[in-house]
Formats: C-alpha cells, sequence, structure tokens
C-alpha cells in the first residue's frame, strides 16, 4: 500500500542519494567561499587603481605638514618629523637640515609604497624645482614666507614684499605679528606688547632684519611677488577689515588705521564675532 503522507516526485527528476547531495552542498560552500576571497581582492585592485592623495596648503608650517603625512599613511604620531632628520633632502646649505620653506604646498600621490621619506623627498624637490638656486634663494624663501602668512591676496603679496623690502633698506625691525604667531606656535590677530618683548630670533619687533628661517612654506604666488614687488614706499600695512589691507607711509595714517581695526575687533567680539 502506498504512503500518502510522501509527495510525489516527478519521473523526470532524477533522485540524488545521500552521498550525492553532501557532494552538492560541499560545492555550493566551496563556491561561496571562493567568492568571499575574490570580492576583497577586487577591492584591494580596485583601491591601487585610484591611489590617495596629500594636500598640503601654501602657508602650512613643518609640523602640520608632518601631521598631515603621519595621517596619510597611518603612522604613529612624529614618525614623519623624525624622518625629516634622517632623510637625505636636497635642501640648500643655508638650511642646515631644516626642510621648513622647502615642503612645498601641492597635490601629492599616496601609493602603498609611499613613505615619509620618500614624501617629503617630493615636495622638497618639487620646491627646489619651483624657486632655483641661486644665491639669495633660502632669503627669498623666507621673505616669501613671511608674505604668504601676512597677505591673501596676490595683489597684496606683492605690496608686502616691498614693504619687508623698504623696511629692510632703512634698518627698521619688521615688526610682523606672523614671526612672532611662529615662535609662539599659534596663529591669531592679537599681539600684546608682552609678546612683543620675548626672546626670540623670531621676534622682528626687538631684532633687525629677516628671522633665521622661513616661518611656513610658500606657494608659487607668494615667491613671485617677492622676486618682483610693484614700486612703491610703503613702510606700515594693516588689514583693517577682511578683504580691506590699507598701506601707507605715513605713521600717522597707520595709527588710525590700527585704531580702526581695534575698534573693528571689539565690535566683532560684541557681537560673538
Amino acid at each position: 500500500m502506498e504512503n500518502e503522507s510522501a509527495p510525489e516526485r516527478p519521473a523526470s527528476s532524477p533522485r540524488l542519494t545521500r552521498r550525492g547531495r553532501l557532494l552538492l552542498i560541499a560545492g555550493m560552500a566551496a563556491v561561496v567561499a571562493t567568492a568571499a576571497v575574490l570580492v576583497p581582492l577586487l577591492l584591494l585592485r580596485d583601491e591601487k587603481r585610484e591611489p590617495r592623495s596629500l594636500l598640503i596648503p601654501e602657508g602650512w608650517r613643518a609640523s602640520q605638514v608632518y601631521a598631515a603625512v603621519d595621517k596619510a599613511l597611518g603612522a604613529a604620531p612624529r614618525t614623519a618629523e623624525k624622518a625629516a632628520r634622517t632623510a637625505r633632502l636636497k635642501l640648500p646649505r643655508a638650511a642646515r637640515g631644516n626642510p621648513e620653506g622647502y615642503l612645498f604646498p601641492a597635490t601629492y600621490p599616496v601609493d602603498e609604497k609611499a613613505t615619509p621619506a620618500s614624501l617629503l623627498s617630493y615636495m622638497v624637490n618639487t620646491a627646489g624645482r619651483n624657486f632655483g638656486a641661486t644665491p639669495t634663494a633660502y632669503r627669498d624663501v623666507v621673505v616669501a614666507s613671511i608674505v604668504q602668512a601676512e597677505a591673501d591676496t596676490p595683489e597684496d603679496m606683492g605690496k608686502v614684499a616691498r614693504v619687508i623690502d623698504n623696511r629692510l633698506a632703512r634698518g627698521m625691525p619688521l615688526q610682523m605679528d606672523s614671526t612672532l604667531n611662529y615662535a609662539l606656535k599659534r596663529s591669531t590677530l592679537d599681539t600684546t606688547h608682552a609678546d612683543t618683548r620675548i626672546n626670540t630670533p623670531y621676534n622682528t619687533y626687538r631684532r633687525a632684519g629677516l628671522p633665521p628661517t622661513p616661518i611656513g612654506n610658500p606657494g608659487r604666488e607668494a615667491m613671485n611677488a617677492t622676486l618682483d614687488p610693484p614700486p612703491g614706499e610703503w613702510l606700515y600695512f594693516v588689514t583693517v577689515a577682511p578683504g580691506d589691507t590699507r598701506f601707507t607711509d605715513s605713521y600717522a595714517e597707520q595709527r588710525k588705521n590700527v585704531a580702526e581695526f581695534n575698534a573693528n575687533r571689539r565690535g566683532a567680539s560684541k557681537n560673538g564675532g
């Protein structure tokens, strides 16, 4: 007598033995496992086709560049800084092994072969091609780094470069807040009288001449302004408001401009700016 509880199997469907079913299951598992291995490999190959990039903005200090390199490579903090001391970077003799000013601002590719030393070398070599190797090249980079820190537009960069030249020619201290900020490892618009009395070679309020090293890494526009500033008798400048930097050769007019700057700053503070 037939078992009525068992469903009827179509005559065209071959019946698998127990061993056959086990082999089929094992085969499917192998296919799934193979696919699981292939997918990550394909993803890795796609990543290699699209290398990451590292952007170094104009004006960044070496400390900022080192931190960015460490982050891009997933390295421990200060790895790039240590590499800068041991890598054979093609720096001018006047730099005395310090790459500040020669970590050229640009976008650099970061692939699986990149190291802190290779990235820093790439930046220094790029700076060498852009800045040249003239007898005054290092001095020009020092000036350009101040120009980069003090001005926002190519037009203002040229005028700031002319102010620097004019003050140096007259034996006047540069009195640049940017050099103090570098010594104090900060970026601020507020410079106090106490700040101007600190004992550091980067205090251009107390010391005449240029600081001993660049104070950041200038770009091409800042260097162009340094090499070819417009004619002018300017000795002073102050950014009274965003987009409003005023240049003058009159100390009395400079004091008025500074007073307006301070008034704008107080107003911004009261309004929560």
